[in-house]
This record gives C-alpha cells, sequence and structure tokens, in this order.
C-alpha cells in the first residue's frame, strides 16, 4: 500500500488526467450496454448491441470532444464540485442525442426510450465514478505517511477559508477539525469531522495526525500558547495563523502561517528543549507556587504538574485568577492524582503563609508573585515595594521555619544596576534571600532572573497587538531600545532546574543570546498580522511605528549580571552568577528600617533605604531638585567616599 501511494503521489497531472479520460471514455460502452440490459432485458441486449457497434466509434469521439471543450479531463477529483456536474449532464445529454441520432441514420430502430435511459444512466456512472475514485484516493491517502495528515483547531470563518485552500494544495489532507465549541462536537463541516478539543489527544492518534494549525486568530495569545504547548506535547508541528485583520476575503492563507507561539518572533532558536524538566525533583513533593494565577505562575503550575506532585498548593491574591489556575489545575491533578489547594492571600500576611506551608507541609515553594509593571510601580512605591520586598521576605523566612526543602525567587534582569523602583525592589528582594541562604541549614534557596517574557501579562506583545487590531500607531519609546526576551515555557522551564540543582544563593540566568531591538519586534508583529509598517521608505505601508521616548524609570538597554565570572551549569544554556550581597546585620537593619518606613507610609524613608541597600541603584524618575534625589546623590558620594577611604565633608 505505500508504494502504491508513493506512486500515486508521484504521477504528473498529465498522466493523472489521461488516466481520467480514459475512465470516461470506458463509461460510455458500459452505460449504453447497460442502458440496453434495463431497457430490453439481457438476451435482447446481447442481439441489439451488435447493432449499435457501428456507431459506438461516433459516441466515443463525442465523449472525448466535449470533455475536452468542457476541461472535464482538467479538474481534479477533489475539484468535481456543482459546476462539473452539470457539465457531466451536459456531456451525457449531448451523447444521448446522439446516440439517438446515429440510430436513425443506421436504421437500427431501438426506440427512443432507450437513448434517455442511455443519457440518465450514463450520468449517474459518470458523476457516482468520480467520487468513488475520489473517495478510493483519500482512503488510499489516509492509510498512508506520504501526505502531510492535517487537523485545523478551529472550525469558524479562518478555518473554513483555510480548509478550502488546502484541498487545492498537493501533499496535503485534512482530517479533522478540533474546536473548543462543545455543541460542534460530532459535526461535519464540508465532509470533514469536527471534535471537540478536549480530545485532541484521541484524534491525533487515530488520524495519525501529524500537522495541526491553529485557525482562532481573535483568541488571545496566552491560551494560543497554552493550546500550542498541550499539542507539541503530543510530538506534533503546531502552526498559527495571525489576526484576521486583514485576512479577511484572501485566499493566499498559507503564506501567512508561522509556528505557534511567540517562540518564532525570536532571533534565536527556541530553548526550551533545551532545558531539562526536572521531574525527579518534584515528584511527589508538595510544592507552593506564589502567583500560581499569573502568566508564569499559571505555567508553572503546568510544567510542575508533569512531574507529578503529591499536591500542588496554588497561592494567589488575585480571586479570579486563582479561579481560573484552580479550575484548569483541577481537570490535570484527577488524571494524575494530585491534590489542588487553592490558597487565596498576600505574601505580606506572614500569619496566613506560615499557616499555609505549616498545615500543607510545603516542601518547595517557587515565588512567582510580584508587581513587575516598571510605570505603576514607579507611581506607587510604598505599595510595589511592600509587596516585592517586604513580601519576598516575610514568605523566605517563613520557608525556613517551616522546613521548607526548596525555596526559589522568581527575579527579573530589571533587578540588574536598577533605574527604577522595581528593578531595586527585586533586587531587595534578592538580598534577602541571599542573606538567608548563607545562613539557612535546611532550606536551599535560589533566585533566577528573567529578560522579557513574551506573551505573559504586561509585556510589550499583547499591548503591541491591541495596537495593531486598532489600525496602530505601535508605540515605541526609543529605536534604541533593546531587551532580552524568552518565552513564557523557557521561563518556566529555568525556574524548575534552578529549583532542582541549587546549592545555595545562586542567582540563575538563561544564555538569550544578543539582546533584541523592541523596534524589531514591533515590526514583526506587524508583518505577522498581514501588514506591512509605514515609514520614510514606505509611505504607502499600512500601521506606522511611533516613538514616544522613555517612561520614568526605563534603561535603553537591560544586563542580567552585575558581577563578572559567570559559570557554566549541568545545563550549558543555564549560567549561575554570585553577587554581592549586605552582611547579616546590615541586612537585619534594612528590613527592619523599610517595614518601618512602609508602616509610616515614609516614601522618601523607603526609598533612602532601598538606596542604601541597593548601592547600584540609579533613579531616573525622580525629577529635578527633589528630596529624593538629592538624597539619592548625598548617598552616593557616601559609598564613593567609604569606598576609597576618605571621609565627607
Amino acid at each position: 500500500m505505500p508504494s502504491l501511494t508513493r506512486r500515486l503521489v508521484a504521477l504528473n497531472q498529465k498522466t493523472k488526467f489521461c488516466i481520467l479520460a480514459v475512465v470516461d471514455l470506458m463509461m460510455v460502452p458500459l452505460t449504453f450496454w447497460l442502458a440496453l440490459i434495463l431497457r430490453f432485458g439481457l438476451e435482447e441486449a446481447v442481439n441489439t448491441f451488435r447493432f449499435t457497434l457501428v456507431y459506438l466509434p461516433f459516441l466515443l469521439m463525442v465523449s472525448v470532444g466535449l470533455g475536452s471543450v468542457l476541461g472535464m479531463f482538467n479538474r481534479k477529483l477533489k475539484d468535481f464540485d456543482g459546476e462539473a456536474v452539470l457539465r457531466s449532464l451536459a456531456i451525457s445529454v449531448a451523447l444521448g442525442i446522439s446516440s439517438y441520432l446515429l440510430s436513425t441514420i443506421s436504421h437500427v430502430n431501438a426506440g427512443l426510450r432507450l437513448h434517455i435511459l442511455f443519457a440518465i444512466v450514463h450520468f449517474v456512472a459518470t458523476v457516482g465514478m468520480r467520487q468513488f475514485l475520489y473517495f478510493l484516493l483519500v482512503q488510499i491517502y489516509r492509510q498512508s505517511n506520504v501526505v502531510s495528515r492535517i487537523a485545523i483547531y478551529g472550525a469558524g470563518r479562518t478555518g473554513m477559508a483555510l480548509a478550502h485552500e488546502l484541498r487545492n494544495r498537493p501533499g496535503m489532507m485534512i482530517y479533522a477539525f478540533l474546536d473548543d465549541n462543545g455543541t460542534l462536537d460530532g459535526m461535519n463541516l464540508n465532509g470533514v469531522p469536527i471534535f471537540s478539543g478536549v480530545h485532541a489527544d484521541k484524534v491525533i492518534e487515530r488520524h495519525k495526525i501529524n500537522r495541526v494549525i491553529l485557525a482562532m486568530p481573535s483568541v488571545s495569545v496566552q491560551k494560543q500558547t497554552f493550546i500550542s504547548k498541550r499539542l507539541a506535547r503530543l510530538g506534533i508541528d503546531v502552526e498559527t495563523l495571525p489576526a484576521f485583520a486583514r485576512l479577511t476575503g484572501e485566499t493566499n492563507l498559507l503564506t501567512k502561517l508561522m509556528p505557534a507561539g511567540t517562540a518564532a518572533l525570536l532571533p534565536r532558536e527556541n530553548l526550551e528543549k533545551k532545558i531539562s524538566n526536572s521531574h525527579t525533583a518534584y515528584r511527589g513533593r508538595v510544592v507552593m507556587i506564589s502567583g500560581a494565577g499569573g502568566s508564569i505562575g499559571i505555567e508553572l503550575c503546568r510544567q510542575v504538574m508533569t512531574s507529578r506532585p503529591s499536591k500542588l498548593v496554588l497561592f494567589e491574591l488575585s480571586e479570579y485568577a486563582l479561579y481560573q489556575a484552580e479550575a484548569e489545575m483541577r481537570v490535570l491533578g484527577e488524571a494524575i492524582g494530585c491534590e489542588i489547594v487553592p490558597v487565596l492571600g498576600s505574601v505580606c500576611d506572614s500569619v496566613h503563609v506560615r499557616e499555609t506551608l505549616a498545615q500543607h507541609r510545603v516542601e518547595v515553594v517557587l515565588h512567582a508573585a510580584a508587581y513587575k509593571h516598571v510605570p505603576l510601580v514607579e507611581s506607587n512605591a510604598r505599595v510595589g515595594i511592600s509587596n516585592n520586598a517586604l513580601g519576598t521576605a516575610v514568605l523566605a523566612r517563613a520557608a525556613r521555619d517551616c522546613g521548607v526543602r526548596r525555596f526559589v525567587l522568581v527575579s527579573t534582569d530589571k533587578a540588574v544596576r536598577p533605574s527604577n523602583l522595581m528593578g531595586a525592589s527585586k533586587r531587595f528582594a534578592e538580598l534577602t534571600v541571599q542573606d538567608l541562604a548563607g545562613r539557612s541549614q535546611g532550606t536551599i534557596y535560589s533566585i533566577v532572573r528573567f529578560g522579557n517574557v513574551m506573551g505573559s501579562s504586561g509585556s510589550v506583545i499583547p499591548l503591541f497587538k491591541e495596537q495593531i487590531a486598532r489600525g496602530g500607531p505601535v508605540t515605541v519609546t526609543d529605536p534604541r531600545m533593546t531587551r532580552y526576551f524568552m518565552t513564557i515555557p523557557e521561563a518556566a522551564r529555568l525556574v524548575l532546574a534552578a529549583g532542582a540543582f541549587a546549592e545555595g544563593g545562586e542567582v540563575y540566568v538563561l544564555d538569550m543570546g544578543r539582546p533584541m531591538k523592541i523596534v524589531d519586534l514591533a515590526a514583526k508583529l506587524i508583518d505577522a498580522a498581514g501588514f506591512t509598517v509605514r515609514s520614510e521608505e514606505n509611505p504607502e505601508g499600512d500601521i506606522e511605528i511611533a516613538f514616544t521616548g522613555l517612561r520614568p524609570g526605563e534603561k535603553l538597554h537591560e544586563e542580567l549580571m552585575v558581577r563578572k565570572g559567570a559559570q557554566t551549569t549541568d545545563h550549558p544554556k543555564i549560567i549561575r552568577v554570585r553577587e554581592d550581597m549586605l552582611s547579616e546585620i546590615e541586612m537585619a537593619a534594612a528590613l527592619r528600617d523599610l517595614r518601618e518606613a512602609v508602616d509610616l507610609g515614609d516614601t522618601a524613608g523607603i526609598l533612602g533605604v532601598i538606596l542604601k541597600s541597593v548601592p547600584e541603584y540609579v533613579p531616573r524618575s525622580l525629577p529635578e531638585g527633589s528630596l529624593q534625589l538629592r538624597l539619592a546623590r548625598e548617598l552616593r558620594e557616601i559609598r564613593k567616599d567609604d569606598a576609597s577611604g576618605t571621609p565627607a565633608e
């Protein structure tokens, strides 16, 4: 069978059309003979057929001539639609009229009924034969691996348009539609069955699907990423169509296909598969994830669940986010026998945190809860510092006191030489964890620094997509601005890997290659959406990229480490960094002073503690002449004098 299929696929169009012409020619004498039997019976049909042999060649000539003129031999089996059926009817009627005229001329008087019956039988047999050949060809293809076996995820308008175009592509065959709308399950769309997306694994296994195309451009980036990850784990290729903004009515949808997920936007290879998923470190453990409802937190939940923990504690401040996360994890938990515990609360609540850790005997804490939007933290300093810095201290100390075995802090590249309060708060959180790592006997502490995570809440990609959907402009702060980027799955894997082999106090970063220009990312998203960039070089373009200037606290370029001398780990793409830290006395004093300033609502005092504790912090959002800026400059001078040994005047 595979050999036959390869030969069929290898045939050129000319050969295939010749085969169809031969089949159509054979249908003329066969259907005429069948019409005679139906009209006169078998014995009389034999006698009559001998007399009609004289004009059968002329009927064959009529069939060939009309078939060529009407293009019947150049029409593919899968394109035998309503128009082709009408043309077949015209040929059958012409053959019936021709046979009647020829019988009259040759004095073979068989009656008008025979020729009417001949036309009817020929039409039915021709159409039936075409349908049978197409069915046979499909079945042969479906039993082979010669063609690309495709399922389209999304049975809506885009999916139908894509399916229509794929019909004209050689080497491709659609086996199924998948859709999250349960009411469509069991229905057919143009002869292709629709299945619920919940049963995607069974459909893929049954039909041996090797390629899935996501035709859901209106669905959020997060959901597309989740679906593509779920399908990719089944070992198949997943591609997606961009936003449907300008694709309505277009026929060349295949040119818009791109690999599913945000990894396709990276100027480097996807590193997710090169980072160990560290199954053994979490198997059978009680794992708690703070910020479990966030974009990073929920992906951590999904990947931890593949390790089959005994219990997963979802710790989340947002009620709605916790509800969503618990609903998704509950399904996975029932499948693998893992208990799911949703806990609503803040990491700043020390009593609640300690009760949760003790009650569930948590063994591993993955701390992803944080406020990370730079301008918002900048304008809400007290709340941002309290959550990011003091919240980390509360959770990290509680983990030590409750006997947690491993604690991983999710940090950011903005903590390196920070220029904003969000980055400074995360660096302060790092210092807290480093201090505990140096003194803890039972808990292993580690820190993971991310670059910008593509598709996470608050990242530029959802913003750019919204701006593109509105017709632009796409706003970029500065044409020179660069950032390190990673995907949500890469970020989650990095956290799990660091938590698995950390020895205590290390900072782990992912080798992400060169940073990417934000303006290049914007241009890629515009192109992926089917538009062109409007610029001086291309004034007829669709969407403009507008530059708005740096926002408060923003830097043009981010770094991943301060000190040199980074070390490789067992994973070549993960780097271990040892950063400077405060002494035990300095850290205790800093936490005491920061907590007092937060309790008093003293913004200047909060800034003073952060400036003193994070020497590399250089605030860029303070207005000239402000008390905070003067304080920052005085502290920098004091630090310089301390470093040189010269007393300040």
